[in-house]
């Protein structure tokens, strides 16, 4: 896998807005902090756009991440915010300069779009906290940090209960379980084999996590895997009968008959402490009393 040059203070940083619309009230204390860390803020021209609750029309999102892919000052390009509509522009870009001059892609829920189209293309990306949620957790915002300018970052914490043991390396992928499921044949499907699979989710109900597990799992991505890490599984959903589960039990019944090692409650997703996961990195996982995870 390439991996994009370390950031360093003076470089120049793009913030995007290719799903959901942001204000600049909403967007100004993130520019400060990354103007804190010595980076030069660059924004689209469209970023304050509106178009029902998008960031501007479909072309306008385009226009704005085109730009700065194509800009060759930019070390890194983070998106504002998740919501819904990085797929509505994926297929309007264009990555051949990106591909000769790659840069680190920053963000996570919407963002899958562009860490799976890009994990394709052999690049490393960056799952991390996005400008709309960097006053929520200051150690999410510090690894962010870490990572985009090359500092060391591995995690331990608590083994969950429903965490199957074991050690793995490979390649980390994956991303929001909804939208991997939603990419699925498509150009900007990924290939699991061999891999480390991350996935998280939010607000969604529990027959639809299964819906989507058993459609990873015929589809053959949970098969060849070298470890399944499950991060967030946040404000589930139920139907008025029950389903009967968990989103985690629903996902450990879907990988059963597999034995590769499974870990739960990773701090990553739709949750405040959203630590940084550099995508395409082989990692390596060791599950027993607590859970190592590292680079």
């Amino acid at each position: 896998m390439t991996v994009p040059s370390y950031l360093k203070p003076g470089d120049k940083i793009g913030i995007v807005a290719c799903a959901r619309k942001i204000s600049k009230e909403e967007l100004m204390p993130a520019i400060e902090v990354l103007n804190g860390w010595g980076l030069e803020v660059v924004t689209g021209k469209n970023i304050y756009n509106s178009c029902h609750q998008f960031s501007g029309t479909d072309d306008e999102r385009a226009e704005d991440l085109q730009t700065l892919l194509d800009n060759s000052e930019i070390k890194a390009v983070i998106s504002a915010r998740g919501g819904y509509g990085t797929v509505r522009i994926i297929d309007k870009l264009n990555f051949d300069k990106f591909k000769k001059h790659p840069k680190w892609i920053v963000g996570y829920s919407d963002i899958t779009v562009l860490h799976s189209h890009i994990h394709n293309f052999g690049i490393e990306t960056l799952h991390a906290t996005m400008p709309i949620n960097f006053g929520k957790n200051a150690e999410a915002t510090e690894t962010l940090r870490k990572a985009l300018f090359g500092e060391n970052i591995e995690y331990s914490f608590e083994s969950h209960y429903l965490n199957r043991q074991g050690e793995a390396s490979g390649e980390l992928v994956g991303g929001n379980l909804s939208l991997l499921y939603s990419l699925s044949g498509s150009v900007t499907d990924i290939n699991t084999d061999g891999k480390i699979l991350f996935i998280e989710d939010l607000d969604e109900y529990l027959y639809h996590i299964d819906r989507m597990m058993l459609n990873l799992k015929r589809t053959g991505k949970l098969t060849n895997l070298k470890g399944l890490v499950v991060g967030g599984m946040s404000d589930m959903k139920d139907n008025t009968i029950p389903f009967g589960k968990s989103a985690e039990e629903i996902i450990l019944d879907a990988v059963k008959e597999f034995s590769y090692p499974v870990c739960f409650g990773f701090p990553a997703g739709h949750i405040d402490r959203n630590l940084a996961l550099f995508f395409g990195r082989k990692v390596k996982l060791e599950i027993k009393d607590k859970a190592l995870f590292s680079y």
